[in-house]
């Protein structure tokens, strides 16, 4: 059966009756699935192990360059390190900074400086302005809109295209508005839709004319190396397109291995102009004497360089694309042609996107978790936690088993054809 917005009023109840059965019996059998946050599962973790042999008593604590990494020191993180992560971001070395374990920590004091300090090129401290804004591609991450609330920053949803975000609306904002300090961006895989930029974003990006002067574009490449097919997105290096419109300090990169490596205990990295780069070390030096030089000595011996991470994302990618496809086939089964929902197919990352009818996804993810299905929170992937046509959710495969994970979709796919039916039901009153 095909298009259920073409089915009469006869037939969308006899549908809804039969799922209402179908999510009964899922309903009694007391289930526990939890697919609320992207969570390595453990074969994943234990694909790492071996790092923490790499660094031990009979091995040498020291870097190429004879730097002791169990003392004080090496504010940035290590040489090899740098190199690493340039590879990783397609930067310079000397355009990164290494830090501790989470790049969204890096993320988190980048603002919390801006706040206070001001950017290179600022006239004031954004906190001593009477307003400071940023534009968030939506859906988008939550934790990055987390950010923004606690700052009081105001937040301006632009939508998220096949491409990137809507650059119109963008160039448009910026242009316009000097508070719009910033924007944020998951470019490749985008969290939730799996969207890679396209080069032409990137590039407009890169140009525009902005009102302030100290506008930043922050630049969560997250899922840089994390691909699930054999034909991988490939993503414009954004600081080059930048230097190259003339603004190189535009922007600020962040990366860590929290996916690659372990989630509690990976090396997270920011990358900018070397100006911008400096100006932050001065922050730095009162901040910290150093970050965790061992662990970033351990991820530099186990993966070698990128070609070790590349070998090692292939095992990844070997336990996650089975999720994924498992995913897809599910929806396209239970939801394909039916009208009533819609979802992207990307090619890598650690989201599915799927969008119900307007007005379902607060009902799905409510009835979901009454089976026993626990999901993103409707409305997480929008700032302030409002989706404006309330019709997100974001399905995270990575941590159940496949056959947890299957049952999980049937009852989302169910969950959304009895809310689905409802609505047709409504509009037909």
């Amino acid at each position: 059966m095909n298009d259920w917005k073409t089915l009469d009023t006869d037939e969308l109840n006899g549908l809804l009756q039969d799922r209402q059965a179908i999510y009964e019996r899922y309903r009694n059998r007391r289930l526990r699935l939890d697919m609320s946050r992207g969570k390595p599962c453990p074969e994943q973790l234990e694909l790492s192990m071996g790092m923490l042999d790499a660094v031990g008593s009979a091995h040498s604590p020291k870097t190429a360059d004879g730097t002791d990494t169990r003392n004080y020191g090496g504010l940035d993180g290590i040489p090899e390190a740098k190199e690493l992560f340039a590879q990783m971001l397609e930067v310079q070395p000397d355009e990164v900074i290494v830090g501790g374990s989470s790049s969204l920590t890096m993320m988190h004091d980048a603002i919390a400086r801006a706040m206070l300090q001001g950017v290179l090129g600022s006239a004031a401290p954004w906190g001593k302005l009477s307003a400071v804004k940023f534009l968030c591609p939506s859906p988008g991450y939550d934790r990055h809109f987390a950010i923004c609330e606690l700052f009081g920053i105001e937040m301006i949803v632009v939508e998220m295209k096949h491409d990137g975000p809507d650059m119109d609306a963008v160039e448009k904002l910026v242009g316009e508005d000097e508070s719009i300090k910033g924007i944020w961006c998951v470019p490749k895989y985008s969290n939730p839709d799996g969207i890679t930029y396209s080069d032409e974003v990137v590039d407009r990006l890169a140009r525009m004319q902005a009102k302030a002067a100290d506008f930043r574009i922050f630049w969560d490449n997250a899922y840089a190396v994390h691909h699930v097919t054999d034909h991988p997105d490939r993503l414009k290096p954004i600081l080059e397109a930048c230097k190259a419109a003339g603004n190189p300090d535009r922007v600020f990169l962040f990366s860590s291995t929290s996916k690659i490596s372990f989630s509690g205990a990976g090396v997270a990295a920011m990358s900018a102009s070397v100006a911008n780069l400096n100006q932050i070390r001065k922050a730095l030096s009162v901040q910290t004497i150093g970050p965790d030089k061992i662990n970033q000595l351990r991820h530099v011996r186990f993966f070698g360089g990128m070609d070790g991470i590349k070998a090692h994302m292939d095992k990844h990618a070997a336990i996650m694309k089975p999720k994924f496809d498992t995913v897809l086939s599910l929806l396209e089964t239970e939801l394909g042609d039916k009208g009533i929902a819609s979802w992207n197919k990307p090619n890598g990352g650690y989201f599915i996107s799927l969008n119900t009818l307007d007005g379902c996804a607060k009902e799905v993810v409510a009835m979901a978790a009454e089976a026993g299905v626990t999901l993103t929170k409707a409305g997480a992937t929008y700032p302030y936690g409002r989706d404006p046509r309330d019709r997100n959710i974001r399905i995270a495969p990575s941590y159940p088993t496949l056959s947890e994970l299957g049952t999980a979709i049937e009852i989302l796919c169910v969950c959304v054809q009895i809310a689905g039916a409802k609505k047709l039901l409504s509009g037909k009153q």
